[in-house]
């Protein structure tokens, strides 16, 4: 005589309550065995070497010579005492702002026209164009800048084939050198970041604004604009957060007239030999960086939620 469903399900239900069990637990070790190696990687590619440099900050001098270290907390008061320090951090930090405004100014068009009106092959050259300077060295692409901004340069010619009576343009070693130099660096970040947010609003969205009768410039302040924040704070953090500390491009470009923070931070490294300093300087600048993006937290937030 066959058991009623009801039995056979009482039989079988220890079976399945070990295996519901279970399966949580290999859903976590797997989780665990593919994340491992990566966050070691990290751990011993990123947390070590600051925790040196931050140990380094409270010497008075590195730890490879002759003379023995003791701690102090001298490296961070001369960031207080010296005008010139200070006056470098302001400069970095307004370079990080004015090339970040140029980077989303220029980048944010070019992401909308990529994701919405350019389709097939035309928008995999444009990708092509986008991520080339990835693929030459940052040296080579800086020491390209100095042949097209300086006087008789390309620009320079260009301009006096078109207005031969018009003055030189010469751009090298000035302050817009070095944002023209680092917004080339970095508007591929904000072009890929705002492509991804761009790409992912529903078209039918914008169909249905356009045919309810609202104009061009609404659909993009109210549908278009607010879902594609997440990609443009993306953006925003990574051109701002490496922009600050940048000094390739104020030294090759912008010349002893434009000297940043990232500048006097490599010269404490790699001429002076100060490592203390050049450790105490990296992480004042990384605590203001901190206290920015804690300072833009609650609006980041607020506007993120809205766009999910």
């Amino acid at each position: 005589m066959s058991q009623p469903p009801s039995s056979r399900l009482r039989l079988h239900s220890p079976e399945l309550g070990a295996t519901a069990v279970s399966a949580p637990k290999q859903r976590r070790w797997t989780v665990v065995a593919l994340t491992a190696p990566a966050y070691l990687w990290l751990a011993v590619t990123v947390l070590l070497p600051l925790s040196a440099m931050l140990f380094f900050s409270f010497l008075t001098v590195a730890p490879f010579g002759l003379e023995t270290p003791a701690l102090t907390f001298a490296n961070y008061l001369d960031f207080i005492h010296e005008d010139f320090l200070q006056t470098l951090t302001e400069r970095s930090l307004m370079l990080g702002v004015w090339v970040t405004l140029c980077c989303l100014l220029l980048g944010f068009p070019a992401a909308l026209a990529l994701a919405k009106h350019v389709k097939g092959r035309w928008r995999e050259a444009l990708f092509l164009l986008i991520v080339l300077p990835f693929w030459s060295n940052a040296l080579v692409r800086i020491f390209s800048w100095t042949m097209v901004l300086r006087e008789n340069g390309m620009i320079d010619r260009l301009i006096h084939d078109v207005l031969p009576g018009a003055p030189h343009l010469d751009l090298l070693f000035t302050y817009w050198a070095v944002v023209i130099g680092v917004v080339h660096s970095y508007l591929p970040y904000v072009i890929l970041t705002c492509y991804i947010s761009l790409q992912a609003i529903d078209d039918s969205l914008l169909e249905a604004a356009r045919s309810l009768g609202a104009p061009g410039y609404k659909v993009f302040l109210r549908i278009i604009l607010p879902l594609s924040m997440p990609g443009i704070f993306a953006g925003t953090i990574l051109v701002f957060v490496p922009v600050i500390g940048s000094f390739m491009e104020p030294r090759i470009l912008g010349g002893p007239r434009s000297f940043m923070l990232g500048n006097v931070i490599e010269d404490q490294f790699t001429v002076v030999f100060n490592w203390p300093l050049g450790a105490a300087l990296s992480f004042i600048l990384l605590a203001i960086v901190m206290l920015v993006l804690a300072a833009c937290y609650p609006f980041l937030r607020k506007h993120l939620q809205n766009a999910t």
